[in-house]
């Protein structure tokens, strides 16, 4: 391999391992015999509109109202302004066993957003809920992809993924670009051989 081909491996290395920032973003995964919900990510604010303080008693999730909430027991600014599914499966409101880091949720039914009292937009957020002795049929969730939005905005979404785990968004490029370097080194090695 040249200095050249080395020096674009190395790039595309670069590109296809970094972990570019995300909106926020919760997982349902079944770990085990329970189900665990991990969230992290920023929210930008900006389209959203305050409605009222609350007190999030537990995180808990509701799939036939579109409804999840991750964190600790804390204080939460309520936003209105959200658009997207008002369901993401026909199960009952299920309190989590536990929760920790920064509280937030949704609630698509009522096209709401929870977060952390006095949230500064763009802050990175953290939090878990888990749910034991669980699992997606007995929470009565449908796995799947659900996005709910507020604007074009770099942070305007909040994603729940139930069950599934995309692929980075740098992957297909990464995988193009090492085939595209086995090719040009495969090329030159061939042209470089002698003739029989």
């Amino acid at each position: 391999m040249n200095a050249l081909q080395r020096i674009g491996c190395a790039a595309l290395l670069a590109a296809g391992l970094a972990s570019p920032a995300h909106a926020y973003v919760v997982t349902l995964e079944q770990v085990g015999s329970d189900v665990v919900a991990s969230g992290s990510g920023p929210i930008d604010l900006t389209g959203l509109s305050y409605a009222f303080a609350s007190y999030s008693g537990s995180s808990y999730v509701w799939a036939a109202g579109a409804q999840i909430v991750t964190g600790s027991n804390n204080n939460t600014d309520i936003y209105s302004g959200i658009s997207g599914p008002t369901n993401f499966g026909g199960g009952p409101q299920v309190n989590a066993d536990s929760g920790s880091g920064d509280v937030a949720g949704i609630a698509g039914d009522y096209a709401l957003i929870a977060l952390p009292s006095g949230y500064t937009s763009g802050a990175p957020l953290s939090d878990s809920a888990t749910y034991l002795n669980q699992t997606f049929i007995s929470l009565g969730v449908t796995p799947g992809t659900y996005e709910w939005t507020w604007g074009t905005g770099v942070n305007q979404n909040f994603t729940l993924i139930i069950g599934t785990t995309p692929l980075p968004a740098t992957l297909p490029l990464f995988a193009g670009g090492l085939g595209a370097i086995g090719v040009v080194g495969w090329r030159r090695k061939r042209k470089a051989a002698p003739a029989a």
